[in-house]
């Protein structure tokens, strides 16, 4: 008996310490490039009451705010796909809208440039059970798909306009930007 109450602990304590958002399994700390991230805060980017994919924010240390993710050396947007009705095209239109509205239209040639590259990214089918990592830093932004990186792309300023898609004063969606910042 006394074994069988310490396996049950250990599992429910293996259970607190995942989280699950709409099926995804949101883990509360990512390793990458010898660095931990701890999981900020996740939730469901949703449209017309279809779950789209799983938005799930990692930072070296906690923030609520775009400056405080920001002023980190580096911050982690992981992209988990639930829906066949996010394809490369409409994946490519989110993104370019994205980032015209978390530069309000201002980019310059090399902003750009590091726009067309990026969408790269999202030249190849994407479905159901897709991940995107995509680690921004202060030297510009890795992106990952299904753990397959692709060159850096960028400098800080297109890292933050990546990540001000989700967090920006525009962002991609209010209740997830909400929730990604834990709160």
């Amino acid at each position: 008996m006394k074994y069988l109450l310490t396996f049950a602990l250990a599992g429910l304590c293996f259970f607190a310490s995942a989280k699950e958002v709409a099926g995804v399994d949101v883990p509360d700390n990512l390793s990458l490039n010898e660095q931990t991230y701890v999981l900020n805060g996740a939730g469901v980017r949703d449209k017309f009451f279809m779950d789209l994919y799983v938005g799930s924010l990692y930072l070296p240390a906690k923030a609520n705010s775009l400056d405080a993710v920001l002023s980190q050396s580096s911050a982690i947007v992981r992209l988990d796909i639930l829906s066949d009705l996010i394809t490369s095209e409409k994946m490519r239109s989110a993104i370019t809208e994205g980032f015209d509205a978390a530069t309000a239209g201002k980019q310059d040639d090399a902003m750009k440039a590091n726009i067309a590259a990026f969408m790269a990214l999202f030249d190849s089918e994407i479905k159901p059970g897709d991940r995107f990592v995509l680690l921004a830093s202060d030297a510009g932004v890795t992106a990952y798909k299904n753990d397959v990186a692709q060159p850096q792309i960028g400098d800080k300023a297109f890292a933050a306009a990546l990540i001000s898609i989700w967090l920006g004063d525009k962002p991609a969606q209010k209740s997830l930007k909400s929730q990604m910042l834990g709160k």
